[in-house]
């Protein structure tokens, strides 16, 4: 087989629309090439790669972390070729940390409806509306939430961050990220994640569409330590899909735009910059299948901690308190008996930003909408509303299936301060705090009173 022949191929697939596929396994250490031989074997940097191909690393942790995330690219140019002067530039709904608003208040419990595009046209970059920021993007520590709407695709023009790895949750709508590492599809029931540094545009497959973003500034998201529960259950490291090497050789006019300390910055190049034709290393992006999740729970009696349902953490560096959980709730079966099923009233040390996928949420059976985020800040008491509660305490403590429901939950150690589009513009639901405010005291002080 000649050279010219798979490049043919590569060229057929990307005009076609076809995917390549993917690789299973989380943080695996893959190997993948668009091209055959490509890929170096036996080293990393030989003097001369095949096909005139530059050899050139992206690592995700410093040289001497342990263990060391890092991929090896070979790629038809080195990234020095894709990175000119840069033009700083206003990407104005995208906010990073610290951003305090002295004229905002972020205590208080928060519920939105669903933010909808609007007729001005938006892409990946300009439909990102930051609802939440949490610590510093300067030093690493914390996190941004955000809502995207995305109405047309990007053309020639590519994005990455140098602050954040991106966990995208999409509630409607397909994207397809087309990245330095190869090609991602996403729809609803699925979730991606973006390594910092890696350079992708976002094509519209099916819209408008509308999703939920984690920018996670901190240690990367890695699968939370079972414990007690073993080995299997929850989030399976062979749902992780990482895809395979797709390259793109296109000398046509492109920009990139860079996040870098929270301020954008855009470079002009004259060709693709997703260029790489092979590559090696456990530092790349991946696709995970929401539904594959195979939740625990209580068989016996009591309300678990939510921290059952983690499908991805992110390490704070304090043993216990996580930088960010993503926590999923999802169909599931309720079997507890003489037990309150729905999540306990509490106050919590860690602020939490809930989204929903679709369906009803146990605990919120009215309001919180697909498509609509909930904020219950540190140390915020919160709980089931008052129908839920009532439901709660009188039903018939059988076997049931919470069916048609799939929310989730972003959840940092550090207070989450809200953006001036999430206090102002985005659609607030001020009559959310009254959804407790029917309560009832039932204490009478009777003994043996229930």
């Amino acid at each position: 087989m000649t050279a010219e022949s798979p490049r043919k191929i590569v060229q057929a697939l990307r005009e076609n629309g076809a995917h390549p596929g993917y690789m299973p396994g989380f943080a695996n250490d893959h190997e993948t090439e668009a091209l055959p031989g490509a890929l170096p074997q036996g080293m990393n940097s030989p003097q001369k790669c095949e096909y005139g191909l530059y050899a050139e690393q992206l690592s995700g942790t410093a040289f001497t972390a342990n263990p060391p995330e890092r991929t090896w690219c070979y790629r038809i140019r080195p990234s020095v070729k894709h990175s000119t002067r840069y033009t700083r530039i206003d990407v104005p709904y995208w906010k990073s940390a610290p951003h305090v608003l002295p004229d905002v208040a972020s205590l208080g419990q928060y519920r939105w409806s669903p933010v909808e595009a609007g007729d001005v046209p938006l892409n990946w970059i300009t439909g990102m509306r930051t609802m939440t920021t949490a610590g510093d993007v300067n030093t690493q520590v914390g996190m941004a939430s955000h809502i995207y709407l995305v109405t047309e695709s990007m053309v020639d023009d590519y994005f990455f961050s140098a602050d954040s790895e991106l966990l995208v949750v999409p509630q409607q709508g397909r994207l397809r990220f087309h990245t330095e590492l190869g090609i991602i599809d996403l729809e609803p029931k699925e979730i991606a994640i973006l390594p910092r540094g890696l350079v992708y545009r976002v094509e519209l497959l099916e819209g408008p569409a509308r999703g939920f973003v984690c920018e996670n500034y901190g240690q990367k998201f890695e699968l939370p330590a079972r414990g007690p529960i073993g080995a299997n259950c929850l989030a399976n490291p062979r749902d992780f899909k990482a895809p395979v090497a797709a390259f793109e050789d296109r000398e046509v006019p492109s920009t990139i735009t860079v996040k870098w300390c929270g301020q954008f910055h855009r470079t002009e190049i004259g060709q693709s910059p997703l260029d790489v034709v092979a590559w090696h290393g456990n530092y790349a992006p991946y696709k995970y299948d929401l539904r594959t999740y195979c939740p625990v729970g209580a068989v016996l009696f009591d309300h678990p901690d939510p921290s059952i349902f983690t499908v991805l953490t992110a390490p704070s560096g304090v043993p216990g308190t996580a930088n960010i959980d993503f926590v999923l709730f999802r169909e599931r079966w309720m079997v507890a008996e003489d037990t309150f099923r729905p999540p306990w009233y509490h106050k919590n040390i860690m602020s939490e930003l809930m989204g929903n996928i679709y369906g009803i949420y146990d605990a919120k059976p009215e309001g919180f909408v697909p498509g609509g985020m909930s904020l219950h800040n540190m140390m915020l008491p919160h709980g089931p509303d008052r129908d839920a509660f009532e439901g709660a305490s009188n039903a018939d403590l059988k076997a049931e299936k919470l069916d048609n429901t799939m929310s989730f939950m972003f959840e940092t150690r550090f207070p989450q301060h809200l953006t001036a589009f999430a206090a102002n513009e985005a659609p607030l639901q001020d009559n959310y705090i009254d959804c407790w405010a029917s309560l009832e005291k039932h204490f009478d002080g009777t003994p043996g009173r229930k």
